[in-house]
């Protein structure tokens, strides 16, 4: 068929590309693409749109940047393909920038890409507009977008707004549902995604599904109320079609390790069918959590024996169990092994793990030396664990060494100089509260909140209008009060 040049069209490039991208069949789209230049279609809008389209499925966003700028007048579904794919590929910021640029009128697809851009950078204000732009643009609800509206406020932490959207919500589906518990989980408002839930069984709208237990399963977890989270499982229990494995099974074992029911935390945990890296991490760091050190150990060595390779989260565990009951060696063993051994880069959380076990023990000439031994600056973790072995060994000169490092370093947050400047306080009566716990916050006193403000001259662009009226505002209780802090300071 391609050796006979009337045989196929830019029709029947555009299906074989589409065939390539469910199929995954990449190095084969590249063939066709190859082809595509050979036979002259290098301006075909169909063809090149397809293009962009497989090569973002296949995490290529480079090649679909290229293809994308071979297009002299892009349309909306150029403009939506690429920012579609920005946003998969982890490039957020640039999506917000690119949907800036915009001169067609978006679409609904288009504007659910840039809403989830907007959440994961937790760009309210930006959001909020896009969220004013559909409300005046588009007469009809359409649930993806609201769903995606809902994901926006919950990720930024504007539970008010969130509810004021839930509720006036014409068509609630699954997705709703499970969104409006999730942001609540993600606002810190876990009693409200407990009442959530429990409107949900209660009103039978729709039926919870595996998403929407985990994430009142979470909000449980963080309360740590054993019979929220035991009403829950008896729930799922009653259902009959949800299955406690996978997911819900992981969340019902962290469930019960974080509200202390340690018995009901291992049942769970034998009775799931399939055991992955996620449900070993989980039950390890649940039982290092509430002091079991020895059989935290016991279960690394029954993992390993089922053939599964530790990463760095399960290390974690592992080191926290020894920093509990104070085991230096057994400590110092896990940590060369998993560099050594596993081949896994110790992060700050391990790192601090380690201060952790010296601090304890009232090791400091050894923890210095390891401190000054880490090859990238110790942040506030690593302060903050071996300032609280100070205070529990009562060491005011390692203490006051801490301090004048500090005075030194970038490598720590305004948490960390509060938390020593209240050590010094408490120590001494008060005494250094203006010479040296005054010195501490002073140094962070000018520190402003982190602010996204690349997409924020594109908020005047003449091609769309993003701007939510008072009004929209007002009707959906969106309130600047409320915006989440990573917007302010400008």
């Amino acid at each position: 068929m391609v050796q006979n040049a009337t045989s196929h069209d830019h029709f029947t490039y555009t299906y074989a590309l589409k065939a390539c991208c469910l199929l995954k069949a990449v190095e084969k789209g590249h063939k066709i693409h190859a082809h595509c230049l050979k036979s002259g279609y290098t301006s075909d809008i169909f063809i090149l749109n397809s293009l962009i389209h497989l090569y973002y499925e296949s995490n290529d966003i480079l090649s679909a940047r290229r293809v994308f700028d071979m297009i002299n007048v892009p349309n909306v579904v150029s403009w939506t393909s690429i920012l579609s794919g920005l946003v998969k590929c982890g490039c957020e910021e640039e999506a917000v920038m690119v949907f800036g640029s915009m001169d067609v009128r978006p679409t609904t697809v288009t504007l659910v890409s840039v809403l989830s851009a907007c959440s994961r950078l937790r760009a309210l204000k930006y959001g909020k507009s896009v969220h004013g732009y559909y409300l005046r643009n588009f007469s009809y609800d359409n649930n993806i977008v609201d769903n995606a509206v809902l994901n926006l406020y919950g990720a930024c932490g504007c539970c008010v707004s969130l509810r004021n959207v839930f509720d006036r919500m014409p068509n609630r589906d699954v997705v709703s549902w499970t969104t409006m518990v999730g942001g609540y989980v993600m606002g810190g408002c876990y009693e409200e995604a407990i009442e959530i839930f429990g409107m949900m069984v209660q009103g039978g709208e729709v039926d919870p599904n595996e998403a929407t237990l985990v994430n009142v399963l979470s909000a449980c977890s963080s309360l740590g109320v054993l019979s929220l989270g035991r009403w829950v499982h008896s729930f799922i229990d009653k259902r009959g079609d949800l299955l406690v494995d996978s997911h819900v099974g992981n969340s019902l074992v962290n469930m019960y390790a974080k509200c202390g029911d340690v018995g009901m935390a291992l049942k769970v945990f034998n009775e799931l069918k399939c055991k992955d890296l996620v449900s070993w991490s989980i039950i390890i760091r649940g039982m290092a959590m509430n002091g079991y050190a020895k059989q935290v150990m016991q279960l690394f060595s029954l993992m390993l024996c089922h053939g599964i390779a530790p990463d760095g989260v399960l290390f974690v565990g592992l080191l926290s169990a020894c920093s509990h009951v104070g085991l230096v060696d057994k400590g110092l063993m896990y940590f060369k092994a998993m560099k050594d051994v596993y081949r896994i880069s110790p992060e700050m959380e391990h790192y601090a793990c380690m201060v952790d076990i010296y601090g304890r023990t009232g090791l400091f000439d050894k923890v210095e030396t390891f401190i000054k031994g880490i090859p990238m600056v110790p942040d506030g973790v690593i302060w903050g664990a071996l300032a609280n072995a100070c205070k529990l060994h009562g060491d005011e000169k390692v203490l006051e060494r801490i301090s004048r490092s500090l005075l030194k370093t970038t490598g720590a947050g305004a948490g960390t100089y509060a938390l020593i400047s209240n050590i010094l306080i408490g120590e001494k009566g008060g005494i250094l509260l203006e010479a040296e716990s005054g010195d501490f916050l002073g140094k962070h006193g000018g520190l402003v909140p982190y602010s996204w403000s690349a997409p924020r001259s594109m908020l005047s662009h003449r091609t769309l209008d993003l701007t939510m009226s008072s009004a929209e505002e007002e009707y959906y209780g969106i309130d600047d009060e409320e915006e989440f802090e990573s917007d302010e300071g400008e």
